[in-house]
């Protein structure tokens, strides 16, 4: 059973091998709302996870340590098992998917487990680590349905009682459902008014539509950059705890978590993954009544890989109104590319591309095209760019 005598013993117990992270404030995030950003990103390993495989790990038997330890992970989990092995000097063994990000692969080998890449997705390396658990001993070190593991995220709750005691709202990352089980566990215990919402990917909404039918689903798939919550089917334990605790739980798609990342960077100048960002889309994007109330986005983790960063910057400034293409048909005459480029700059647009392509079949012989993709300010400013261009006598298409 949970009980915050566990989550207090769990929070005594972490002191030395983890550190409460910082609370910061961030007021531009949610202008309506007073935001607050818990930095687990900056956590030891880069994640939250870190708490509950530590104080699991540190409350196995001494025979349990010796046979080692397993585990399943899209890879924040896998880290933080691997450093909890590391630190009690016992063999880890990880179950990753073969898609996980390369950094995520490395930084669990770097800590001295063993990695075993499987096909598919985290259920699939689930399936192969409960094989090999039963095949070899290992015990098993589930990344969310464990009352200890569930103890030890539920320390982020304590930390928040004690940094912010006044606090009316937490937004917090939904997966399995080991962190909000845990964080709201804590919260409704003691301070019952704080209302507690969750945060799923459009694309994994396994714990949301479990809730709204009131029994455990499982998705056939899943299909998000948010990686490290991007889990067919919640857990037994914490599916009860969230039925119990969680005030709503809500979903963010793929552009709005892009541009809650972005927006980290460049406010806050955090970086999170996917994961870590659909709180924040959530409070950004007005997906819960938290207007006017001291607010927490649990920021859960950071460890995005720097390929997938560029793409995800790339996609945030699109969806912002931070980039912009516009197809320009024209006439090939001296002058036309000039008299675009005059109305641009004299509205405070920066040409970053241009491809100029002459008269194709079934368009006009003296005409061509010009597409030109622009640097602007938010959409207010492509729309006045889109003015000027068709005031100038010039053709746009969609």
């Amino acid at each position: 059973m949970l009980t915050l005598d566990k989550i207090y013993h769990a929070s005594f117990t972490l002191k030395k091998y983890i550190r409460p992270t910082d609370l910061i404030h961030a007021p531009k995030i949610c202008p309506d709302s007073d935001i607050y950003l818990k930095t687990e990103n900056l956590q030891i390993t880069g994640s939250f996870k870190v708490r509950g495989a530590c104080y699991k790990i540190s409350q196995l038997s001494d025979e349990e340590k010796a046979k080692g330890v397993i585990a399943c992970s899209a890879g924040n989990h896998a880290q933080g098992v691997a450093m909890a092995a590391a630190i009690n000097q016992i063999k880890a063994l990880i179950c990753l998917p073969d898609g996980a990000p390369i950094s995520k692969v490395e930084a669990t080998k770097a800590y001295g487990a063993e990695v075993c890449l499987v096909e598919g997705g985290y259920d699939e390396a689930y399936a192969k680590a409960l094989e090999l658990q039963a095949e070899k001993g290992y015990t098993f070190i589930h990344p969310f349905d464990d009352e200890f593991v569930i103890a030890g995220q539920g320390t982020i709750g304590l930390e928040l009682l004690e940094s912010l005691p006044d606090l009316e709202a937490v937004i917090v990352p939904i997966g399995g459902g080991g962190l909000i089980s845990g964080i709201a566990y804590v919260l409704k215990s003691l301070k019952p008014d704080v209302k507690v919402y969750g945060v799923q990917a459009c694309g994994a909404p396994s714990m949301e539509l479990s809730i709204k039918n009131n029994k455990i689903c499982r998705l056939p798939q899943v299909s998000t950059i948010a990686d490290g919550i991007a889990v067919k089917e919640p857990g037994e334990l914490t599916f009860s705890l969230c039925s119990d605790f969680v005030d709503e739980i809500v979903t963010v798609t793929e552009d709005e978590i892009s541009t809650a990342i972005l927006t980290l960077i460049e406010q806050q100048k955090l970086i999170a993954e996917g994961a870590g960002a659909v709180a924040v889309a959530a409070a950004m994007f007005g997906k819960l009544p938290i207007q006017g109330k001291k607010t927490v986005c649990i920021v859960s983790g950071g460890n995005i890989d720097v390929t997938i960063l560029s793409r995800i910057i790339k996609r945030g400034l699109l969806t912002s109104g931070r980039t912009c293409s516009f197809n320009i048909e024209l006439l090939d005459k001296p002058g036309q590319l000039k008299k675009v480029s005059q109305i641009i700059a004299d509205l405070g647009g920066n040409v970053i591309s241009i491809h100029h392509e002459r008269s194709n079949e079934g368009s006009d012989i003296n005409g061509c095209f010009l597409r030109i993709e622009l640097e602007t300010r938010n959409y207010e400013h492509i729309r006045q760019i889109r003015e000027g261009l068709i005031q100038g006598g010039f053709k746009l298409q969609n």
